[in-house]
């Protein structure tokens, strides 16, 4: 079992941790997805979201206190074995490091599209690799305090999808439910994968100082990305026609170019390289989670080493192996069904088999 006394995360930490994880670049394509699949009603799949990943997440919740000084691995460890800890840590280093790879690749591209389109996408994530070395490197004190300091440094970015609400039409969002449940709830399964990154709970529960308050820390996450979610959502909704929203790949983003300043030309740029801080809490606790998997994976205490590692095979891959939005596209729908496996199944089943497991022990010991 690993100590954790002298690495903790406060409730404030903890929630922003997970809530930008579940933020990252998805919410700059989610409107024209939902769009495309349940027409204006894809706001009620957001609310469908929200409801199956907190019930997940509460159940996640559940599984870490049975071994609340532990992370999953621990865990695992505990009531299985070595071997199957060993097996759960290599599963662990490979989901979090495909995961963070997908978001990583993505963020790359964005810049290269909005801001630096004559630069190779190598070189952006290059540069990007220095700054995410130096933070995933450290513990996750460091981290909470970085996801803590980007929410309250960018959480004025939403005021400005409130213009572009005075400029839509509310029409657009009527009548509800127009063509049915079935689009909304095959929309449902695109706004299930918009909120995965909760799982990171399962590393970050040995960490928190008030353990009592992780279920609530949970919900306030998820809620926090729900009204996320629904604000830009129906914002884009009300601004495009039904038909023009699915003609845009990143509606969150163009629909900004209606908010003119005099000082100021060309919004969306400076607020796409500001939101770049935002993708970052999603990429790094991904990175910093896969290296600490590796680290339990082989039994060492300091996981720092292995960032350099996973940084150079992440660049080496995308310098012989250039990115684009049709390949990245291609591994996040690779990546869905191993994550409803692993967030969404495995939490369930694990909890089943250790209220069981307790049950049937305590009625031995009678």
């Amino acid at each position: 079992m690993i100590k954790h006394s002298q690495n903790q995360i406060t409730f404030m930490q903890y929630i922003f941790l997970i809530h930008g994880v579940q933020v990252g670049v998805g919410v700059l394509t989610l409107p024209r997805e939902l769009a495309e699949i349940a027409g204006t009603d894809g706001w009620i799949a957001i609310i469908i979201g929200w409801l199956f990943s907190t019930l997940a997440s509460l159940i996640i919740v559940q599984v870490m206190k049975k071994y609340p000084n532990g992370t999953i691995i621990d865990l695992l460890t505990h009531y299985f074995g070595k071997w199957v800890g060993k097996i759960a840590a290599l599963i662990f280093v490979l989901y979090f490091a495909f995961l963070g790879s997908i978001i990583f690749f993505r963020e790359g591209l964005f810049i290269q599209f909005w801001v630096l389109p004559q630069t190779d996408v190598y070189i952006l994530l290059l540069l990007l690799s220095i700054p995410s070395y130096l933070i995933v490197r450290n513990n996750i004190t460091i981290l909470g305090r970085y996801a803590e300091l980007v929410f309250f440094m960018t959480t004025w970015m939403i005021f400005f999808y409130f213009p572009p609400l005075k400029e839509g039409h509310w029409l657009h969002l009527l009548p509800i439910i127009k063509e049915g449940w079935k689009p909304i709830l095959t929309a449902a399964k695109t706004t299930i994968f918009s909120f995965i990154g909760f799982e990171i709970t399962f590393f970050l529960y040995p960490f928190l100082q008030k353990k009592q308050k992780a279920s609530s820390g949970i919900v306030i996450a998820n809620t926090l990305t729900l009204v996320l979610f629904l604000i830009i959502t129906i914002s884009a909704f009300a601004f495009y026609s039904p038909d023009e929203i699915t003609l845009y790949n990143e509606p969150t983003i163009t629909m900004l170019k209606i908010v003119e300043f005099k000082f100021l030309e060309r919004l969306e740029i400076v607020f796409f390289s500001l939101y770049i801080f935002v993708i970052s809490t999603s990429v790094l606790p991904f990175l910093f989670v896969t290296v600490f998997s590796a680290s339990q994976l082989f039994g060492k205490q300091d996981h720092s080493k292995y960032v350099v590692w996973l940084l150079i095979l992440i660049l080496g891959y995308v310098f012989f192996f250039p990115p684009s939005f049709d390949s990245n596209n291609q591994l996040q729908k690779v990546s869905e069904p191993i994550s409803l496996i692993l967030v969404y199944a495995f939490p369930f089943c694990l909890w089943v088999y250790l209220w069981l497991y307790c049950r049937f022990k305590r009625r031995v010991l009678k």
